[in-house]
């Protein structure tokens, strides 16, 4: 049996354009809706109370506790269309899923540390040994299409992974863009490996876009002798990744994100990128930092806005994550608005008008951070 080659392509990043002028959108001040309703409506999966996962329905204003529950951080996956979401169930210790209000609860696997959505009609299930595999959400029957070893992100509809290996001298990590399918196979088949730089924590934020045609990644630059971050992009198959940011041009070194990987956050058509930007001041990346503020990029475009309605100095290790309302107009954070009394709120941003609305106040650290986890919608 003839074994497989590896061919092993090192990224020579097509060149970064100059960055396009940023769009600086900056209300004066956050805007108090605390109870009410809210366009574009829908129901938000956060914590108020750090026992259970919680739901905010913005449609009638009102917010509960969803039964048989843990705040569920980032296991938390919603379907393509949105309607349903895979969560844990503490009292079966099984993964199930159910309608964002609570509704139509059924079982999914009772051996799995995450179930992601593969396509709209088959699970990605991670095995507590970190093997991957595909389980139809109809009937049950499973596959192993590709070999998940080393790999910490699977492309939707395909089988294209992010995959971690130590460098030649263990002193490291790098990251590589792998078809999983072909790894193993007998005939001689080459496997493409296309280099993506070293896993840098601070500068390893990846994730697919909804439909799995691109990966965004964060890599490493260096500015005047400190090491900053851009985004990338790269398609399944393609050779050259392309810078798609260029963010020193305009604050020097950044910093997207935090210390998570898979942080990067596709809009639901996979248009946009939005991320938290926080500049570094000095030569570490976890100190000498100022306030992070969401930013987001046409993917297409290059275009990109600043949103400055809100800034915080709460992004290490990682700052709040940004989730996308359904219809992808707006993005869903937990933040201090400093207004004294209300604490950390579940905030709604306008990403066309950069207005940010308070919605309810009391989301808690319930898992080290104050986190929304999903946005949803009822069929």
């Amino acid at each position: 049996i003839i074994g497989v080659v590896a061919a092993v392509v090192v990224i020579t990043s097509a060149p970064a354009e100059a960055q396009n002028p940023i769009r600086r959108l900056c209300p004066a001040a956050v805007q108090q809706n605390i109870g009410g309703v809210y366009t574009p409506g829908g129901i938000i999966w956060t914590s108020f109370d750090g026992q259970a996962t919680w739901v905010y329905d913005l449609s009638r204003g009102v917010r509960y506790p969803l039964p048989e529950t843990v705040p569920c951080g980032r296991n938390c996956r919603p379907s393509p269309d949105r309607t349903w979401v895979t969560y844990f169930n503490v009292a079966t210790y099984a993964f199930n899923r159910m309608r964002f209000d609570g509704s139509g609860r059924a079982l999914v696997s009772t051996y799995a540390s995450d179930v992601e959505w593969w396509n709209a009609d088959t699970y990605l299930i991670w095995t507590p040994g970190h093997d991957a595999f595909l389980q139809n959400s109809t009937n049950g029957s499973t596959e192993r299409p590709f070999d998940s070893s080393g790999a910490i992100a699977i492309q939707p509809g395909g089988s294209w992974g992010v995959v971690l290996s130590p460098t030649a001298d263990r002193a490291e990590f790098k990251r590589e863009l792998v078809d999983l399918a072909l790894r193993g196979l007998a005939g001689g088949i080459p496997t493409l490996e296309v280099d993506l730089g070293l896993d840098t924590p601070y500068f390893n934020a990846q994730s697919w876009s909804p439909d799995g045609s691109r990966l965004a990644f964060v890599n490493t630059v260096q500015i005047d002798g400190r090491t900053g971050g851009e985004i990338f992009v790269i398609a399944p198959g393609e050779t050259q990744s392309r810078q798609l940011t260029n963010l020193s041009a305009t604050y020097g070194a950044v910093r997207l994100n935090g210390l998570s990987v898979g942080e990067l956050s596709w809009s639901p058509d996979g248009s946009r990128i939005a991320f938290w930007l926080t500049p570094i001041t000095g030569g570490d990346p976890t100190a000498n930092l100022g306030r992070a503020l969401i930013h987001m990029v046409d993917v297409n475009t290059g275009a990109m806005s600043a949103y400055c309605g809100f800034t915080t100095t709460d992004h290490t290790p990682n700052p709040a994550r940004l989730i996308w309302s359904p219809d992808g107009t707006h993005i869903a954070f937990a933040g201090d608005t400093e207004s004294g009394s209300l604490g950390y709120s579940l905030l709604l941003l306008n990403t066309e008008t950069g207005l940010i609305t308070a919605m309810s106040s009391g989301v808690t650290q319930a898992l080290g951070a104050p986190d929304v986890y999903a946005w949803g919608r009822l069929p």
